[in-house]
């Protein structure tokens, strides 16, 4: 049996990652402050098997297999006893680097500690703990039981070791891990996120409405999904956080997040999560 793996946050992110674990045979234990938070999470993975038993790419009979892999708990403390843990918390910095300070003394000594951040320094994060050969990024794409890449990414002081076995790990998962520099944004939010910026600014301009920004990318670039359909799954404060980190990080204006993407953001339109983002659902 694979060891335990522990994930932190059962959100929309957390709860993929314990996914694609827990249909690959590993236990997992997703973590988060609240039981309905928690329930929320579960009952997406469970949907997500329905969806993947409907498309024929899941037998029925492994749904409760799946599912009962999955331990729900809340609190930190419960990260004990798995040789993995992976943060999957929202975009914050400060609750990046209080989860890691914490995990410091709850995780196993020789546990590694992964951040799913998708954009943070993965060495700042390190620097919170005493063991920074242990700290390296795992970052998924959404959504993750159907996205293949996995970044993974080294800090100054990630080891060769920690760095392999994120590696054959990401590959036991069915998925294909590609190993980039710990520079902000990486290399996938470095060149998608300037792109959903631009489509804002267009949008902002009067350059063309959404469905006519996003319907040009989608047939004259041949992208299944629109720029700002995109950034409303991905959420619009998460696309703002990313762009903050990058362009105070590199310090070029190209990265400056457009004005109206925070006023999304400051009047709570978010995208999907919300039900309003640049579309209504």
């Amino acid at each position: 049996m694979a060891e335990r793996v522990a994930v932190i946050g059962a959100g929309q992110m957390g709860n993929g990652i314990a996914h694609v674990f827990a249909q690959n045979g590993f236990p997992v234990t997703m973590i988060d402050v609240t039981d309905d938070a928690l329930k929320r999470g579960r009952d997406t993975i469970a949907a997500n098997l329905d969806r993947q038993i409907k498309k024929g790419t899941l037998a029925a009979a492994d749904k409760d297999t799946i599912l009962g892999r999955v331990t729900l708990a809340r609190g930190l403390a419960e990260v004990a006893g798995s040789w993995l843990v992976i943060e999957a918390a929202s975009e914050n910095r400060d609750l990046k680097f209080g989860i890691f300070s914490e995990l410091e003394t709850l995780a196993d000594v020789d546990a590694i500690l992964a951040t799913n951040t998708s954009s943070i320094s993965i060495s700042e994060i390190a620097s919170q703990t005493k063991r920074p050969e242990l700290v390296i990024g795992m970052h998924f794409m959404n959504p993750v039981p159907v996205m293949q890449l996995v970044e993974v990414i080294r800090g100054l002081a990630t080891s060769d070791d920690t760095t392999k076995r994120v590696l054959e790990t990401s590959k036991a998962l069915g998925k294909t891990p590609v190993e980039v520099q710990d520079y902000p944004g990486f290399v996938a939010n470095r060149i998608l996120m300037p792109m959903i910026n631009e489509a804002v600014f267009c949008l902002m301009e009067g350059v063309g409405s959404a469905e006519s920004i996003d319907t040009v990318m989608k047939l004259g670039m041949n992208h299944p999904m629109g720029p700002l359909a995109l950034a409303d799954l991905i959420g619009l404060d998460t696309c703002l956080a990313i762009l903050e980190v990058m362009h105070d990080g590199l310090g070029d204006p190209k990265y400056r997040p457009c004005p109206l993407l925070r006023k999304y953001v400051a009047t709570g339109w978010l995208g999907r999560k919300t039900k309003r983002g640049f579309y209504g659902y």
